[in-house]
């Protein structure tokens, strides 16, 4: 009986390890017959609907409604300012289909601008009179304002950064000495490409300048076309003289009307340079006293393509005829 008592341990283990093995391959992961909690149900989401923005499904393009601003500037016969109008007493048009302006303000918001100064050599009688004048304009622009400046002769140079500190600017003006030809559309090229690091929505050029241009690269076509896709408002102050010994100073003109009336802004000639100073804060108040007009495109455009703009006026009565001023068109993105 002694003996056999090891045989008849061994053979009951066997047997144990037999049933614990059963038991093992009855209860395999993927045969689990105890439920996990159910995961919360989802009601389905409509195809149409606005997803969450904070899931990866989103679909931005869908979604992206673009806002168009468009700054405007009103005169009067007199050339003088309006100020005090409604958002009732203006219409506007996209691609001659009238829009509804969500926005309105004539808020004296921040702007960004860049000076485009000339300094050829035909400048060095007028040097004086046009620093001051971008010292006045400084005077009458909004604290808040940054500022950067490019200086052209031969080519454009930019020699002072974006900055809302007025001081370095007239410090580094007073080092630029009048020589050389005249690179304008070179330095209104450079003066777009520079509003690319803007912090502001509302951006400005202002160009001082005695005469057209005879030493550029780009073309008068293609800087049209440049400062069509920039939504940069531009001014000009032309200093000319009584006559003109070229073509190109002849051109000039017509030139600086051209480019300023697309964007929206304006050019000033004069003949005296005892009148720069007025002239530009006329300007410097002038961006502090505009109407902005935003509106959402009825139809959603992302075609690359000129859409053009007309802004009307529905003046109160009793008033006398008044000049409207704003850009004339935007381009789309393309996607």
């Amino acid at each position: 009986m002694n003996a056999s008592r090891p045989f008849f341990i061994t053979l009951l283990l066997l047997l144990l390890l037999l049933s614990t093995s059963l038991c093992w391959s009855q209860a395999r992961p993927d045969d689990v017959h105890i439920n996990p909690p159910a995961a919360p149900t989802e009601k389905p989401v409509p195809a149409n609907s606005v997803v969450n923005a904070g899931l990866k499904q989103r679909d931005p393009m869908k979604v992206k409604v673009d806002l168009v601003l468009v700054p405007v500037t009103i005169t009067d016969p007199m050339n003088r300012l309006v100020t005090g109008l409604d958002k009732e007493n203006f219409a506007l048009y996209q691609d001659k289909n009238q829009q509804i302006i969500r926005d309105f303000s004539s808020e004296d918001a921040p702007v960004s601008i860049g000076l485009i100064f000339d300094m050829s050599g035909s400048m060095h009688t007028k040097i004086e009179k046009a620093r001051e004048a971008v010292v006045e304009f400084f005077k009458a622009a909004n604290p808040q304002d940054e500022f950067f400046m490019i200086a052209f002769a031969d080519r454009p140079e930019e020699i002072a950064d974006f900055t809302q500190s007025v001081s370095d600017l007239q410090g580094k003006l007073i080092y630029t000495v009048p020589k050389g030809r005249t690179a304008l559309l070179d330095a209104i090229y450079l003066g777009v490409n520079k509003m690319r690091q803007a912090k502001y929505p509302r951006k400005a050029l202002l160009i001082i300048s005695d005469g057209g241009d005879n030493h550029s690269r780009y073309t008068e076509s293609e800087i049209r076309s440049l400062v069509k896709e920039a939504d940069i408002s531009i001014y000009a102050i032309g200093i000319y003289d009584h006559f003109f010994p070229t073509e190109e100073e002849r051109l000039g003109p017509e030139l600086l009307s051209d480019i300023t009336e697309i964007t929206g802004g304006r050019a000033f000639a004069i003949d005296n340079p005892n009148d720069l100073a007025d002239v530009a804060t006329k300007i410097g108040i002038e961006l502090r006293n505009q109407y902005v007009l935003g509106y959402r495109p009825s139809r959603s455009q992302h075609d690359g393509k000129w859409h053009r703009i007309k802004v009307k006026l529905i003046p109160p009565k009793g008033l006398p005829p008044l000049k409207v001023y704003a850009k004339t068109g935007f381009y789309a993105p393309s996607e």
